[in-house]
């Protein structure tokens, strides 16, 4: 299969993200329309989220940048905006690198993340966003 077409990466990552909350207990509803602002809405003990699913490389320094921005194309070329967090629960970000997906709610960040699958050269914590605690669903604040 080729991985190159952006519409294909994030095909694969809706998939990953629909087994990964299958297997969490969550049941998995997709909109009927390409234009809602969320990817999929997951169902779990009579509460729904609102997904925006988003497939990233890991990059050669160990990190997975995400910007909350939404790209699409128009008769006047590519358009960006920036993501109305407030009609999103959470992101689900697919890594094919790790095969895994992470989780987090994009209102406690401002325009973007940056998620560090490896150690730092100079084991530096401090401000840095480790992986392995993006792997739990949130929590309802």
């Amino acid at each position: 299969m080729y991985f190159h077409h952006t519409k294909t990466k994030g095909d694969l990552a809706v998939l990953k993200s629909q087994l990964d909350l299958f297997e969490r207990g969550y049941l998995v509803l997709l909109p009927q329309t390409e234009h809602a602002p969320f990817d999929i809405v997951a169902y779990k003990e009579q509460q729904f989220w609102r997904i925006q699913v988003k497939y990233r490389n890991m990059k050669e320094n160990g990190t997975m940048y995400v910007k909350f921005q939404q790209c699409y194309s128009t008769k006047n070329g590519v358009q960006m905006k920036d993501v109305d967090k407030s009609q999103i629960d959470f992101y689900c970000v697919y890594c094919p690198e790790t095969d895994l997906c992470y989780y987090f709610d994009p209102k406690f960040f401002n325009k973007s993340v940056t998620i560090r699958l490896k150690e730092t050269k100079n084991k530096q914590t401090k401000g840095v966003y480790l992986a392995e605690k993006f792997l739990e669903i949130p929590e309802r604040i």
